[in-house]
């Protein structure tokens, strides 16, 4: 039986129940993924905009102005309601022009809304021949020994007072932060990020004019081996994987007020010295030893000291791209929330949350004075335990300037440092080697990933629920630093794919990361074998084969074709899945010929079901369900997907191919694994959830059957979880919808080894890699792999998005949302929010009584459908809205 909703919406609630156009804000547009536009490397970006107007209003159209170097353009009115990345409707930008850009909406009645507030897009260098800059770096560099002091590389220059306008374009072979006349440039960290370097290698673009002056100028940068010539790699890595130079690649464009333009670009002309960073590796750490500083070199004037011309390489200017995404930059400050002595007589600050990035001291003391900085994600007998780091040596240390003599007027001055070009995974951090009593205050954890806007939030009735999701949030922070990792702190840091494909729903959630994994899809496809094979991880290790074979791999590989269609579905970017599509179809046709006409997966390696908890601890694959049995069911679902993907696409040949493909993989699997019953071959957790979620059983009585026996499985393990990278991601989706919602919520709850809450229960501030990592008696997994920062187990985060909080897209950017809730009495209320391309998007319940009341707010653009429990469904357009419905027991 079904009841009424008691609806208040903003209409009743007094405001007009028609809207006029003057009564519409439009928002400045936004460009691609972008919301830094400096140096786009797209000629036409796409546009987005969203609304803000009382309840009745309807967009009918849209016009779209541009204010270019020629003149102003009204482009032509266009009837749609579109509002996300919606096509550039003018001539394609050419290489460094802008473009003042500005949107109005028509509404149904013919009235046009004000102008929205312009924002300005400017193109990068879109041409290879825009580039005349070349790598340049200490002539030393080519030295091939392993460990080489890092450089910094310099040019002088003289400029005119009329300078109008200034770009730099930068990247490197390497790490840089580029100095002006002594001022950093920017404020982005570990640049360029890791690509697939011999394909693209992204520049970044700033505008410099209020760091130039008329007259004398010096550009500088420092230098740091990074992912290009660092170690990387496991057991502690290999360097030079990349190239054995350490150079910068920067190119200064300066504009007169005649429209001349002057190039200061890398080449012969430059310098290169030694600073005073001895050693960096994002492994290992930074030595920094302050009595090498040169003063002033980065200034004009400088005498040049110590630095001697440059050694110039060769870069194929090709493949210099702008990135899709935003930079690492530091986004939090931490401060320790404890100070302890260990009993090995060393401090140890505690920062209350395991996080990513690097620390900051203040010190001051005698001059070659060295302090040492440790880190770890937990906690041994007292003592930092840095085993799961590996080769992973995390450590940072800081020799002091100090002052010359006991005379020096500089004796008690204050020291700052943090590390350049190195990040740590860290809770704990082991100082030695103090000067002087030690202030607490003193130093400071600062946090570093891609600075990417925060789009998803949640919370609850329950403290560690909400504990649970701010765990994943930070998981999710940490690994996000230039491309999407399993982890930040031991000698690994990789980008696997199947971390990310299991968890990128959860990511689009809670962050607009559609530039960030759009750029690095690009990445997987230039890492694509010829015959489709999807790398392990990308980017690949340069000679990594001896650690990870790069073979075909269910799960991992499927991120081709999945991850495009979350992007899709997320945010509305249909140019994603055109981008990707002939990557993804090359990887689902592999997987069909190595099925064969039988169409089972059933040969070569699988990773399976990883980190089953039940896996012995050096044995992470060895899985309750058939890993064969996990191939064949993915090969199914992407190839449902890619025919999904075609169709999406107009591509009505390749959606039938595809379409018919999926079939033949569901009945082959339906016959090797599917029992009469509903039973399945591996009677386990991952094998029904794989089954229910990709649509597997023939039959209704073999799913309503199969979902009683997940349910069954659940409880006879008393609600723990038994799944791992396969099926924790779907577990929770396949109860619900299977009828068991209930047990799916005891699932959740329960907190004892292994499940969520035990992690929570145990001081776990971000998703562990295993179910166990910190095992119930106080002590460390003994495995090999035992990260205290992995996201992958976090994916349930999404079910609480859509079941908990209740809002789930149905139609691609959330232009269309279902809000449906589904409580469980151990909850009394919950919040979840997101900001959608088309604006925030929010559901609030809570119980009062014998009702559930529910606050909608849905933006422009967003059609809902509200299906509270018990209540017949309804839709509502955009506005504030309440409901008020008996309780009722799901």
């Amino acid at each position: 039986m079904t009841t009424s909703i008691t609806a208040i919406t903003a209409d009743q609630a007094g405001r007009p129940p028609a809207a006029a156009a003057e009564q519409v804000t439009v928002t400045a547009p936004r460009f691609e993924h972008l919301r830094e536009p400096l140096g786009i490397g797209v000629a036409s970006p796409r546009l987005s905009w969203k609304l803000d107007a009382p309840s009745g209003f309807e967009p009918s159209a849209y016009q779209v102005e541009a204010m270019r170097a020629d003149g102003r353009t009204e482009a032509e009115p266009v009837a749609s309601s579109e509002q996300v990345l919606v096509d550039w409707p003018f001539e394609p930008l050419v290489s460094r022009e802008a473009a003042v850009v500005r949107i109005r909406v028509q509404g149904r009645d013919g009235a046009w809304s004000a102008w929205s507030e312009s924002a300005t897009v400017e193109a990068g260098l879109l041409e290879p021949s825009d580039w005349s800059a070349a790598p340049v770096g200490g002539a030393w560099e080519e030295d091939p020994e392993a460990e080489r002091r890092p450089s910094l590389v310099r040019r002088e220059f003289s400029l005119p007072d009329d300078v109008v306008s200034a770009r730099l374009y930068v990247t490197a072979h390497g790490l840089a932060e580029v100095e002006i006349n002594g001022s950093r440039i920017g404020a982005d960290a570990l640049a360029p990020d890791w690509t697939v370097y011999g394909e693209r290698l992204t520049y970044r673009t700033y505008d410099v004019l209020d760091a130039l002056r008329a007259g004398g100028n010096a550009i500088g940068a420092w230098l740091g081996d990074g992912w290009y010539r660092g170690r990387i790699g496991f057991h502690g890595g290999y360097p030079n994987l990349y190239g054995a130079d350490l150079s910068l690649i920067a190119q200064l464009e300066v504009t007169h007020a005649d429209g001349t333009r002057t190039t200061i670009a890398t080449d012969a002309d430059w310098t290169a010295g030694f600073g005073p960073i001895l050693r960096s590796n994002l492994y290992f750490g930074e030595h920094y030893d302050a009595r090498e500083e040169v003063a002033g070199w980065s200034l004009p004037g400088f005498d040049g000291e110590g630095f001697s011309p440059v050694a110039v390489g060769s870069r194929d200017t090709g493949t210099l791209v702008a990135p899709q995404g935003p930079p690492v930059r530091n986004t939090q400050v931490v401060s320790p929330v404890e100070v302890t002595t260990s009993p090995s007589g060393a401090t140890v600050l505690d920062f209350g949350q395991n996080l990513v990035g690097r620390l900051r001291i203040r010190v001051s003391g005698a001059r070659g004075t060295t302090v040492q900085l440790r880190h770890a994600e937990v906690m041994q007998d007292g003592e930092i335990y840095t085993r799961p780091l590996r080769g992973a040596l995390a450590t940072d240390r800081y020799t002091l300037r100090g002052p010359a003599s006991d005379t020096d007027p500089d004796a008690d001055q204050v020291e700052v440092w943090e590390p350049r070009f190195t990040f740590h995974g860290f809770r704990y951090a082991e100082i030695t080697g103090w000067p002087g009593t030690f202030d607490p205050s003193a130093v400071e954890a600062l946090v570093y990933h891609s600075d990417m806007e925060r789009t998803g939030w949640f919370e609850s009735s329950d403290p560690l629920l909400d504990r649970l999701h701010e765990n994943v949030v930070w998981g999710m922070r940490g690994n996000f630093v230039g491309l999407p990792t399993d982890c930040p702190q031991r000698d690994e840091r990789l980008g696997w794919t199947g971390d990310i494909q299991v968890f990128a729903p959860t990511a689009s959630f809670l962050y607009d990361c559609a530039g960030f994994l759009g750029g690095w899809l690009r990445d997987v496809e230039a890492e694509q074998l010829d015959d489709g094979t999807i790398p392990w991880y990308v980017p690949v290790i340069p000679g990594g084969s001896e650690w990870t074979p790069i073979r075909p791999g269910a799960v991992w590989g499927d991120v081709a074709v999945l991850t495009p269609w979350t992007l899709f579905e997320r945010f509305g970017d249909r140019g994603v899945l055109a981008t990707q599509y002939e990557s993804a179809k090359r990887w689902v046709d592999l997987v069909d010929r190595l099925a064969g006409p039988g169409h089972l997966w059933n040969t070569g390696f699988q990773l399976g079901d990883w980190l089953d908890p039940a896996a012995p601890p050096n044995d992470p694959a060895d899985a309750a369900t058939d890993r064969y049995l996990v191939a064949t069911a993915y090969f199914a679902w992407s190839a449902k997907r890619l025919g999904e993907t075609a169709a999406e696409l107009g591509l009505t040949a390749d959606a039938e191919h595809y379409g018919r493909l999926a079939a033949a993989v569901r009945d082959a699997f339906a016959a090797e694994y599917v029992l009469d019953s509903g039973e399945l071959t591996s009677d386990a957790q991952t094998a029904y959830s794989l089954a229910l979620e990709f649509g597997l059983f023939p039959t209704p009585e073999q799913r309503d059957w199969a979902g009683r026996r997940l349910a069954e499985l659940v409880a006879e393990a008393g609600n723990r979880i038994a799944t791992g990278f396969a099926g924790t991601p779907l577990i929770t989706d396949a109860l619900t919808d299977s009828g068991h919602l209930s047990t799916a919520y005891d699932l959740l709850f329960e907190d004892e080894c292994p499940s969520w809450l035990y992690t929570v229960k145990q001081g776990g501030t971000t998703i562990w890699e295993r179910w166990d990592s910190l095992r119930p008696d106080g002590t460390v997994n003994p495995g090999g792999m035992t990260s205290f920062n992995h996201y992958a187990l976090g994916a349930v985060a999404d079910w609480m998005h859509r079941t908990i909080g209740g809002l789930t897209s149905v139609a691609p950017g959330y232009r269309r949302v279902r809000i449906a809730p589904r409580p469980d009495p151990r909850l009394t209320s919950a919040a979840v929010a997101h900001e959608s391309p088309y604006g925030r998007i929010s559901v609030s319940w809570r119980v009062v009584g014998e009702a559930l009341e529910a606050d909608v707010v849905v933006p422009v653009g967003v059609t809902a459908e509200i299906a509270l429990p018990g209540a017949e469904e309804q839709a509502v357009a955009h506005g504030e809205h309440r409901f008020v419905v008996p309780v009722v027991s799901d």
